[in-house]
C-alpha cells in the first residue's frame, strides 16, 4: 500500500525522504512525491512512476529544508498520474497532505467544499479533499485544524500534514493504517513502517489507532482522540539495517527464497527449550481454554491463506479440533458463527492487513480467543491479539511473499504440535519423532536450493507460456495454491490451481496440447492416485513437471520433467515443495523481464479494502 515517510531535524529533509522512499518501494506504488516547508512556502515536487524519476525531477534544482513529507502512491480514486500523486495542497498552497487509505465520505466532503468554500480541485483523488478540509478549518493551529477534519472524516487511513505557518512540525495521524514515529538525536521522524527507518533510528513509537502525533526536532508528543497526551514506551527495533537490502542478489525476492532455511531453524529453535519441549512464549493457552475450543477458525489473504490451509490439516490431525479457513475479505461480511468457544487464527506478514485485521475485530467482538501468527512485531494485528506468534523471518522486502510463507507453515506446525501436546491428543512418541523431522527441514531445505540451476534451465524451456495449471491432492492441494499465486503476481502468467480429484469437473476441457500442468506428488498416501492423474492430462497432451519426494522415481514414467525434493513425512512435505515452485516462478519471470519485486498494481500489505 501507499508509504509515507516525514523527517523534522537540522539535516537534509530531501535526502531522508528519499532514503526512506525507497525502503517503502516493497509496498507498492505507481507515483511519488515530496513537499518541503522552506523559505515561508511548501514547494511540492511529485511525478508518476517510479522513484528516480522523482530523483531526477529532483536533480535540477537544489530545493531541500529541514521538514518535509515523501509518499509513495497506490492508486485507489484517480489513475496513476502527476497530478493524482502524492502530497496534496490547499488552494494556497499553505497545507500540504500525504495520505494512505481510502476517505469513504470524500465525495460529501468535496461536495461540500465547493459549495460553500468554492473550492477547486486540481485531482480525482479522495487525499486532495483532506489538504482543503484543513485548510478550511485552520485558523493558526495545525493540530485544532486537524482534529476537526478527522471529525468530518469516515474511512480507513494514516496522514501527515504541514504548514508553511507552522514549518517546524509535522502532524500525523493514525485511523486503521499503520503509522510509526522514530526518535533520533536533533530529529524525528514519521513513516508507514520500519523499514523507512532503519538506516537513522532503533527507537521507535509505535502509534496506536485514533491517535494524533506532533512531531518536532526536539520532541515527539502522542495525543488520544480526545486529546489528551499518552505516554508511550519505547519499542527497540531489533532488525539489522543490512537486511532490509539485497546484499547482492539481484532481487530482493531471491535473496528472501536464500534466507528461507535460517528463518525456519530461527521460527523454530527459539521455541524449543534445552529438554526440546515447545515453549510459546507469547501463548498463554491452557490445557483448558484448548479443550474449550469446539471450532478454530483461521482467517487471512493472499500467501497467507494458502499457510492456512496446510494449518488446518495439522490443528485438525493433531489436536481434533474442526477448522475452518476462509480469506478475511469474506469472513467479515457474512456474521460467522463465532462465541467464546472459538480459537480465532489470524495469519498476516505484515500484520496490518486492513480485511485480516477487521475480521480479528469482528471475532473479538463476538467472544473468540485471538491468536495471531505475524512477522512483524508490534503490528496492529499484533497488538490487538490476545497471543501472538512471530514468525523469525526477518524483513520480507519483495512483494511476492515467500520466506513469510514457509515460516507461517513451521508456526501452524509447532501451534498444532503445542494444542495436541497439551490437550493430551498427541502421543509423546509422535511428538518426538515430528519435531525431529521440523528440526531437519533448514538443512533438507538448503539441498533443494542447491537445484536451483536446473530449475533456471526448466524456466528458460518454460516463460513463453502463457497458460499453467497447477494440481495436487491433501497438502499438496494448498501448495499448489500457491504455486500458481507465485506464478501469476510476478510473471503476468494466466495461472490455475485445483485439486487434482476435480480435475474431471470441468478444468479438463481445458487441457490439450502442450498446456503445462505443474502436479505436485510428494504424499505417500495419495502418490498412486496423483500419477493416474497425471495420465488424464498426459492422454490430452499436457507437458507435466511433476515434483516427488526423492526415491519415487515411478513419476518419471509419467511426468515431462521431474523435480525431486529430499524425503520427509507427507505432513511436512509443504515446506520443502512449494521452494522450487517459488525458484520457478522467479525465474519465469527475470526471462520475461519483469519488475519482479514490485509486480503491477500489487502492494506487499493491503490497508485498503
Amino acid at each position: 500500500m501507499c508509504g509515507i515517510v516525514g523527517y523534522v531535524g537540522n539535516g537534509s529533509a530531501r535526502e531522508t525522504i528519499i532514503d526512506g522512499l525507497k525502503k517503502l518501494e516493497y509496498r507498492g506504488y505507481d507515483s511519488s512525491g515530496i513537499a518541503f516547508c522552506t523559505d515561508g512556502k511548501i514547494e511540492i515536487r511529485k511525478c508518476v512512476g517510479r522513484i528516480h524519476n522523482l530523483e531526477e525531477l529532483l536533480s535540477k534544482e537544489t530545493l531541500d529544508s529541514h521538514v518535509g513529507i515523501g509518499h509513495t502512491r497506490w492508486a485507489t480514486h484517480g489513475a496513476p498520474s502527476d497530478v493524482n500523486a502524492h502530497p496534496h495542497a490547499n488552494g494556497d498552497s499553505s497545507i500540504a497532505i500525504v495520505h494512505n487509505g481510502i476517505i469513504e465520505n470524500y465525495v460529501e466532503i468535496k461536495e461540500w467544499l465547493a459549495q460553500d468554500y468554492g473550492v477547486d480541485f486540481r485531482s480525482e483523488t479522495d487525499s486532495e479533499v483532506i489538504a482543503h478540509l484543513i485548510g478550511v478549518y485552520y485558523n493558526g493551529n495545525l493540530e485544532d485544524a486537524v482534529y476537526k477534519a478527522v471529525d468530518k472524516m469516515r474511512g480507513a487511513y494514516a496522514l501527515c500534514v504541514i504548514s508553511k505557518n507552522e514549518p517546524d512540525k509535522i502532524v500525523a495521524v493514525r485511523k486503521d493504517a499503520p503509522l510509526i514515529a522514530g526518535i533520533g538525536h536533533g530529529c524525528n521522524f514519521i513513516a508507514s513502517d520500519i523499514p523507512a527507518l532503519l538506516k537513522y533510528v532503533r527507537e521507535i513509537y509505535l502509534i496506536e489507532n485514533n491517535e494524533t502525533v506532533v512531531i518536532t526536532a526536539d520532541e515527539i508528543k502522542i495525543y488520544n482522540a480526545q486529546r489528551e497526551r499518552v505516554h508511550r514506551d519505547v519499542f527497540h527495533v531489533t532488525w539489522d539495517a543490512d537486511a532490509a537490502e539485497k546484499d547482492g542478489y539481484s532481487h530482493f525476492m531471491l535473496k528472501e527464497i536464500h534466507e528461507q532455511p535460517k528463518g525456519l531453524y530461527e521460527t523454530l529453535h527459539r521455541r524449543l527449550d534445552e529438554n526440546g519441549e515447545i515453549v510459546l512464549d507469547g501463548i498463554s493457552m491452557t490445557k483448558a481454554d484448548i479443550e474449550n475450543f469446539n471450532k478454530v477458525y483461521i482467517v487471512a489473504c493472499g500467501t497467507a491463506y494458502h499457510a492456512g490451509l496446510v494449518g488446518k490439516s495439522a490443528i485438525e490431525k493433531m489436536a481434533h479440533i474442526p477448522v475452518e479457513v476462509e480469506v478475511a475479505s469474506e469472513f467479515r461480511y457474512r456474521d460467522p458463527f463465532v462465541d467464546d468457544k472459538t480459537l480465532f487464527i489470524a495469519i498476516s506478514q505484515s500484520g496490518e492487513t486492513l480485511d485480516t485485521l477487521a475480521a480479528l475485530r469482528e471475532a473479538k467482538s463476538k467472544g473468540a480467543r485471538v491468536l495471531s501468527v505475524v512477522n512483524v512485531v508490534g503490528s496492529s494485528v499484533a497488538r490487538e491479539s490476545d497471543d501472538v506468534f512471530y514468525t523469525w523471518a526477518g524483513p520480507e522486502i519483495a512483494v511476492a511473499s515467500t520466506k513469510a510463507y514457509t515460516t507461517q507453515l513451521m508456526c501452524m506446525y509447532m501451534i498444532a504440535l503445542y494444542m495436541g501436546r497439551t490437550k493430551g491428543t498427541v502421543e509423546e512418541s509422535y511428538y518426538r519423532a515430528f519435531l525431529t523431522e521440523l528440526s531437519e527441514i533448514p538443512e533438507k531445505l538448503k539441498a533443494v536450493l542447491e537445484n536451483e540451476s536446473e530449475i533456471e534451465a526448466l524456466a528458460k524451456e518454460l516463460y513463453k507460456k502463457e497458460q499453467v495449471f497447477f494440481i495436487g491432492r491433501g497438502p499438496d492441494a494448498g501448495v499448489s495454491y500457491e504455486g500458481s499465486l507465485k506464478l501469476k503476481e510476478i510473471s503476468y502468467i494466466n495461472s490455475f490451481a485445483i485439486a487434482a480429484g476435480e480435475l474431471k469437473h470441468g478444468t479438463i476441457a481445458l487441457i490439450e496440447k502442450d498446456t503445462v500442468v505443474v502436479a505436485l506428488a510428494t504424499q505417500d498416501k495419495l502418490f498412486e492416485k496423483m500419477l493416474s492423474n497425471i495420465q488424464e492430462v498426459k492422454a490430452r497432451g499436457a507437458y507435466v513437471i511433476g515434483l516427488a519426494k526423492e526415491g519415487n522415481k515411478e513419476i518419471e514414467k509419467q511426468a515431462d520433467k521431474v523435480i525431486y525434493i529430499p524425503d520427509c513425512i507427507d505432513e511436512i512435505t509443504p515446506l520443502l515443495s512449494v521452494v522450487p515452485l517459488q525458484i520457478l516462478a522467479y525465474y519465469i519471470a527475470k526471462e520475461r523481464g519483469c519488475d519482479i519485486d514490485k509486480p503491477k498494481n500489487l502492494a506487499k500489505s493491503v490497508t485498503v479494502e
